[in-house]
Order: C-alpha cells, then structure tokens, then sequence
C-alpha cells in the first residue's frame, strides 16, 4: 500500500473527466478512471458525425496517463459500496476509498413502442455507428437541442435525403420567441419538413404512428425525445430518484454513501432557487470540477466552499454556418438578448471547443 487516497472515476465523460483533473492536482491520491470506450468523443458532435463529418477524438489512456491518472477500459457491472470496490465484466474488481460516479446519460427507448426495435438514436458514438446508412425519409423525433441540431445539420450535409422533424411542441419551445423564429426559418430554409405538436404512439418498420391515428413513412428513425440513465446507481444500492438518478446532497456526495461522489447527466443536481440542472456539458463540467474540489478539501480536513452556478447562455447549431445562442438569467430562463446566423455558429463553435479542452486533462 501507498498510502494515497485511491479516488476511482468512474465514466469519462465531461464530468467524469473534469473531476479526474481537478483531483489529480491534489497531493496524497491516486486517480483512476474507468471506462467502456478508449477514446473521448465529444457528444456535443455526433450530430456532425452522423453527417459524415470528421469530429476530434482523444486517446483516453494517452491523454490521462501522461497527467499521472491511471486509464482502465471495462464494463462497471457492480459497485459494491460496503467492500468498496467497483466490479467489472471480464477484469478484476477495482477499489476505491472514494468514487466519482460519472457515467451520464443513454437514449430513452423504453417509453414508446417499436422505439428500441426500429429507431436509432445519437446518444453515443456507438449509436451513430448504427444509423450511419441512411437514405430516402429520415424521421427525426424530438424538438429538443439534439433533435434540432440533428434536423439541421442532416439536411445541410446532406441534400439527398427528405429529413422530417416530429415533435409534440414547437422546436425550441423552451426558449424566447425570436430565437423560436429563427429556428423555425431556418428549417424551413434547409428544406425540414417540420410536424409541430404531433406525438408519437408508435414506430414501425415503416416509420411512425402518431397519437390520433396519422401515420408518418421514413427509411430511418431517429429518436431524440428524451434520455435515461444507466441502472448500476439504482442495482448497487445508491439511493436513487424514480428515473435512477443519484440523489446527492449540497457538495455532489451521495445521501445514502457519502464516500460516493456524483456527477452530471446520472445525478440530481440542483442550482438556484433549489431547480434542477439540465443534462448539458454547461453542468457537467463545473459539477465534475466541484466534487473533485469539494473531496480533496474534506481529505485536507477542510470544510468545502459552497456550490455556487449559475447558467450563462445555451446554444444550439443549426448547420455549420447558423446556430442560436440564447442569453439566459441564473436559473436558467431566456432572457431578451439572442445571437444568431454566422455570428452565433462561430460562438458555438469557440464553446464546444472550450468544453473539450477543459475536460482533457
């Protein structure tokens, strides 16, 4: 034994990896992340990738190695929270004194019939593996960032194809009328064939079934209309929201394991007025930064500062060369000022680049 403090990560995502880098600067640990992928590939693109794009990839080992934390690939299966360790599929068990658990978010297939048998999603590079032949009418459903982002970079890259966006409200509909209008103009610019506030009951091998009846033919479907969580929180005993979520407290530690770190798309974490966080990169990142703060000051015997976030903008690309950047007020509500066109797609473009190199560590 060493004597470090052993901090497993498990996930490395952008909260996963941002934690790994935070706490790799304290003295006396050893960092460990745990992964099922050997390469980083930023989500926020895989809807480019999806076009055919080129998007950047890191090797994990590599790029954490040479920062003094150890990279292991493999399958988490078990967390067993009384021996501390985490178990893997095919791999020897890896233990912890404490644990970032990271591991974000998958598609949500199990809420509508046919999803998980005829649709694809864009959640993981290993989603847009399988949905990469497409051809003739591509249904993308969900009004939400991934599904306009999908939308709109579909039918710029590729003209080929009859893109479609369903969705039950307006795309956009959470954010301010001009940033809605202008969503809605460039759809109709690109050529989306846009169905606002139609539900779907079912998908087919010949497309979708929506709520009263309509039917809604597509080659592929590509389903966007909300994510879930992976089980192990919920199978290892954490405590844990109805959706699986981890329940922490007001450092990001567990309320059932207070070893236990959480952090990202796979916790509930709440910001001002006591709301809960969107699943974004614009949380994951500073999330994965606290707890990794928050720990080592509890191991140096301090008390940790509080948490304090708030939200700034949100964006959304539409196409390589337009995009929205909508101004929001702390606890997340657009506010009146909004940036779009060439403009905003260069900002976007500088964010996305900036959440990838603050997550590398």
């Amino acid at each position: 034994m060493t004597g470090e403090h052993r901090i497993v990560v498990l996930g490395a995502g952008y909260a996963g990896l941002a934690a790994a880098r935070q706490a790799a600067r304290a003295r006396g640990v050893r960092v460990t992340v745990i992964d099922t992928r050997t390469e980083l590939v930023e989500r926020v693109r895989l809807h480019q990738l999806l076009a055919g794009q080129q998007i950047p990839r890191w090797n994990l080992r590599e790029m954490l190695e040479c920062k003094g934390i150890q990279f292991i690939q493999g399958k988490a299966i078990d967390i067993d929270t009384a021996a501390r360790q985490v178990r893997l599929e095919d791999a020897p068990p890896v233990s912890y004194d404490s644990l970032v658990y990271a591991l974000g978010s998958v598609a949500d297939v199990g809420g509508v019939p046919g999803v998980a048998e005829y649709a694809h999603s864009v959640a993981t590079p290993e989603d847009v593996r399988r949905a990469s032949a497409l051809s003739g009418r591509v249904a993308v459903v969900g009004g939400g960032s991934t599904g306009i982002e999908t939308a709109t970079e579909l039918a710029e890259a590729r003209p080929d194809l009859t893109v479609l966006l369903v969705s039950a409200e307006e795309p956009g509909a959470w954010l301010s009328d001009k940033a809605r209008t202008h969503i809605r103009a460039v759809l109709e610019r690109l050529g989306v064939e846009v169905h606002a506030g139609a539900k779907v009951a079912e998908v087919t091998a010949d497309g979708l079934e929506l709520v009263g009846g309509a039917s809604l033919s597509a080659e592929t479907v590509l389903w966007t209309a909300g994510f879930a969580v992976p089980e192990l929180a919920a199978r290892s005993g954490l405590a844990v929201d109805p959706r699986g979520r981890v329940l922490v407290d007001g450092e990001l530690r567990s309320r059932s394991h207070p070893e236990v770190y959480a952090v990202g798309d796979s916790a509930v974490m709440t910001g001002p007025e006591d709301r809960e966080l969107r699943m974004a990169c614009a949380t994951a990142l500073p999330a994965g930064k606290y707890a990794a703060t928050a720990l080592t000051a509890r191991l140096a015997g301090k008390t940790p500062a509080p948490r304090r976030f708030r939200y700034v903008l949100q964006c959304v690309s539409l196409g390589r060369r337009d995009a929205i950047v909508q101004f929001v007020h702390a606890d997340d509500a657009p506010a009146r000022t909004v940036l779009t066109g060439r403009t905003a797609a260069w900002v976007k473009e500088q964010i996305v680049r900036t959440a990838g190199s603050s997550a590398r560590p």
